[in-house]
C-alpha cells in the first residue's frame, strides 16, 4: 500500500559513464519539475561503477534537490540491472524509467501521466518509435535502425511479443505492475526490456504503446553489433526463462499457502 508521504511519480534514470551527459540532464530534468504544482515526485538516479567520474559528478548536480536520490551500484552489470535497482526502491505510484541522455523529451512524462489519468485500465506504457504517431526529429543510423526494425521482427515473428519497438528507452508502470513484474525480472544487459514486457504479459497486466517524439544521441551506449547478437541470444532464450521464473514463483506460493 502507498505510504502517507510517498511520491506521486517515481523518475529511474540508468547511467553509466555518463559524465559528459548526466549533469546537464539532471539540470534539465529539475528545471521541468518546477512546473509541477499539483504532483510529488523523486527522481533516483542509478549509477552503475563508472570509470569517468559519474558519480561524484551527479552528487555535485543533485546536492541542492530535495527530490533527487542517488543509487550507487558497485559494480557494473548492465542497464537492466541499474533498472531494477531502481524500481525496486522506487516509491510512487506511476514509475517510469528513462535513459540519461534524454532522447525522449521530458515532456512526454506529461503526455504519459495524461494517459494514465484517462486510460485507468492500462498498466504499463512503452514509448514506440514505430508508431506512426511518432515524431522522429534526430534518427538513429541507418545500420542502427535496420538492426532495431529487424530483432522486434524477429520477436513477432517467434510469437514472443506483438510490440513494434521493445527498446525504446522510455517506459512507465503503474505501481502493482511495476512490483509484480521487477520482483521477477533477472536479465541484466539490453535485453531487459524484452523480459520486462514477456513478464507483463504473461502476468496479464494491459500493456499499450504510445507514439513518442525521439531525438536520437549520437553517443548511445549500444555497440551496434555485439549488443544486437547478445540481444538475439537473449531473445531466443528469454521466454523459457520467464516460464521458469513463473513456475518458480508458483511453486514458492504453493508450498507457503
Amino acid at each position: 500500500m502507498p505510504g502517507i508521504s510517498d511520491p506521486q511519480v517515481s523518475i529511474i534514470v540508468p547511467a553509466y559513464n555518463e559524465a559528459s551527459r548526466l549533469p546537464h540532464s539532471l539540470r534539465l530534468l529539475g528545471d521541468h519539475f518546477t512546473s509541477w504544482s499539483s504532483r510529488s515526485f523523486e527522481v533516483l538516479v542509478v549509477v552503475e561503477h563508472s570509470t569517468d567520474g559519474t558519480l561524484e559528478l551527479a552528487r555535485e548536480a543533485m546536492a541542492e534537490q530535495a527530490n533527487f536520490r542517488i543509487i550507487a551500484n558497485r559494480a557494473h552489470r548492465g542497464k537492466g540491472f541499474a533498472v531494477r535497482s531502481g524500481m525496486r526502491e522506487a516509491r510512487g505510484a506511476l514509475l517510469f524509467y528513462m535513459d540519461a541522455d534524454l532522447s525522449v523529451p521530458l515532456e512526454e512524462i506529461d503526455r504519459f501521466l495524461a494517459h494514465f489519468e484517462a486510460h485507468p485500465e492500462d498498466e504499463v506504457l512503452i514509448g514506440s518509435r514505430q508508431h506512426p504517431g511518432s515524431r522522429i526529429e534526430r534518427r538513429q543510423s541507418f545500420l542502427r535502425q535496420t538492426m532495431g526494425k529487424t530483432f522486434n521482427h524477429i520477436l513477432r515473428s517467434l510469437a514472443l511479443l506483438p510490440f513494434r519497438d521493445t527498446q525504446c528507452g522510455f517506459k512507465a508502470f503503474r505501481r502493482e505492475a511495476a512490483r509484480e513484474i521487477f520482483a521477477l525480472q533477472t536479465i541484466d544487459g539490453f535485453a531487459f526490456d524484452v523480459e520486462v514486457l514477456l513478464l507483463a504479459q504473461a502476468l496479464g497486466c494491459h500493456v499499450r504503446e504510445l507514439p513518442v517524439r525521439w531525438l536520437n544521441s549520437p553517443e548511445s551506449k549500444v555497440h551496434i553489433v555485439g549488443d544486437s547478437l547478445r540481444m538475439l541470444l537473449d531473445a531466443f532464450t528469454v521466454r523459457r526463462k520467464v516460464a521458469r521464473t513463473l513456475r518458480f514463483r508458483d511453486s514458492r506460493k504453493g508450498t507457503a499457502d
